[in-house]
């Protein structure tokens, strides 16, 4: 039988590299001197040379069977050191230890004492008990506590995963692989990539320890911490988390989702965003509901509404989300103590409805609206936006509008319903419909003579530079002009009358100020 061993200097080689090799093996091994030390045992060699040469060495050559510790070692030549107790195998190297964990490669360094092997060349490392192989070129093994080490590029394959970084490090008693540097994570439903992850080979969750990106088809997730699982798509993401999709985003401190029900939390400093519908909602706790569409946002939740006019600001204690009749269509609800800002327009009421199918607002339970000098309140609010004609508001049912001209002048408009319309943030005139009454201040050459006071039951007012300009009035009209001085102060106010000026929010920031109970002048 022919014999291929390498020569003296490249065993003298080797061993300085394995030496090199040994002492870290060593340090990542822990306190090995004090195991118990038995020899590697000789089962079977088709040739057995006793080597002059080479001190203390047995070569071995074809079909090698050794044993140690209950690890059945195979190849097809060895050479056995018996003072070391230390081996070289070359050539179709196998171990077998306990029928669970099987270990192939070309070349393979073993000490006895340590139980520490170093595999080089198509190494794979098989866990025949759950199906998981691990490859790479050099592998540190220890066979005492079941773990493995590579550093110069591995890969970690199951039945779900293939997981793939520079260095990673497999405990297999323990079920856990770590991954550290280019960390790539592939699943037929979606890739993973990261800096640094462990990953449990028995449940098949991954642990995020580092910025790791998450993408498949549709959703893009990023998180910094917490914890994934790659078969029910269920997790939990903590520091800096993002999920987004084609249309939609969500930020939070913690986002914890479960696809299977399709529900999910987010915690902390959350952010939704609809780019399409140009929608944010900013909140501390957040529920939702892909199955439904729903969300629902409380703790400081702030509605965000973008247009080409301007941004609104809303905020109230719960807002939610959930799809309209129409396809693609949402409505947005915010209940109790609703405050929101916009340059051209503010207000507050207990509940509101925003329609995105139409941009139709409705403001519910004692509604005010404040815009320029002007006070709305009714019964019920509807705000409507167009593209190519005025904006609405439509004041339902003990409607009333106050214009404050100083501490004790104020225009007065009252009906049971009214329509204003609004073009460039400016209101140009109002209709009135059911005991239209009104009160104004009549001015002539920049001096106020008298208060008109009007009652029709069908009515318009046209504005012009924010100030009245002209009434009409469309049925049976009834007036009276009474100059200041022989005014009483019951003839200033129409009943009903109430100025809320300490309830309006005057910036963005307002909308989170508690609202102070009502006062009239």
């Amino acid at each position: 039988m022919k014999e291929i061993f390498p020569d003296k200097t490249f065993l003298k080689v080797t061993h300085c590299l394995v030496a090199g090799l040994v002492i870290l093996v060593f340090l990542f091994s822990g306190s090995l001197l004090a195991q118990e030390k038995k020899r590697v045992e000789i089962i079977h060699a088709d040739e057995l040379i006793q080597k002059d040469d080479i001190k203390d060495a047995q070569r071995l050559v074809g079909h090698v069977e050794l044993m140690h510790k209950g690890a059945l070692m195979f190849c097809d030549s060895s050479y056995v050191y018996n003072t070391s107790n230390n081996m070289d195998a070359y050539g179709n190297v196998t171990i077998n230890q306990g029928d669970t964990v099987l270990l192939h490669s070309n070349y393979l360094f073993y000490n006895g004492n340590s139980r520490q092997a170093i595999a080089v060349g198509n190494v794979r490392l098989i866990n025949t008990k759950q199906g998981t192989t691990l490859t790479s070129d050099t592998l540190n093994y220890d066979l005492e506590n079941n773990i493995a080490y590579y550093q110069d590029y591995g890969q970690i394959v199951d039945s779900t995963n293939t997981l793939t970084s520079i260095i990673g490090q497999y405990f297999m008693n323990q079920d856990l692989a770590y991954f550290y540097k280019d960390v790539k994570v592939q699943n037929e439903d979606f890739t993973l990539l990261s800096d640094t992850l462990i990953y449990n080979t028995s449940t098949n969750i991954i642990s995020i320890e580092g910025p790791t990106t998450i993408w498949d088809s549709v959703t893009t997730i990023y998180a910094e911490d917490g914890w994934y699982n790659s078969v029910t798509g269920e997790s939990e993401l903590i520091k800096n988390t993002f999920i987004q999709n084609k249309e939609q985003s969500i930020r939070g401190d913690t986002i914890e989702y479960f696809k299977k029900a399709g529900k999910g939390h987010a915690y902390g400093s959350v952010e939704l965003y609809d780019q399409e519908k140009q929608i944010k909602v900013n909140g501390n706790f957040v529920v939702y509901d892909d199955n439904l569409s729903m969300s629902l946002v409380t703790d400081s939740a702030l509605l965000t509404l973008y247009s080409k006019e301007d941004t609104l600001y809303l905020h109230a204690d719960t807002l939610t989300s959930i799809p309209d009749t129409v396809m693609d269509e949402k409505i947005v609800k915010a209940y109790h103590s609703v405050r929101f800002f916009r340059n051209d327009i503010q207000g507050n009421c207990d509940s509101l409805v925003y329609y995105t199918k139409d941009s139709t607002i409705f403001l519910h339970t004692n509604p005010i609206l404040w815009s320029g000098i002007r006070q709305m309140t009714a019964d019920l609010i509807e705000m409507k936006s167009y593209e190519d004609a005025p904006n609405e508001v439509r004041m339902n049912n003990n409607s009333f509008i106050i214009s404050k001209r100083d501490s004790i002048m104020f225009d007065q408009i009252k009906g049971k319903k009214m329509i204003g319309y609004v073009q460039d943030g400016s209101l140009q005139k109002i209709d009135v419909e059911g005991n239209g009454q009104t009160l104004y201040y009549a001015v002539d050459e920049d001096e106020t003579v008298g208060l008109n006071s009007a009652e029709s039951s069908k009515l318009q007012i046209i504005f012009k530079e924010g100030a009245v300009h002209r009434i009409k009035f469309l049925s049976s009209p009834e007036g009276v002009l009474n100059p200041l001085g022989q005014l009483e102060d019951g003839q200033r106010k129409l009943s009903g009358f109430g100025w809320h000026a300490e309830r309006r929010p005057l910036t963005k920031d307002d909308v989170f100020k508690t609202t102070p109970p009502a006062k009239n002048p």
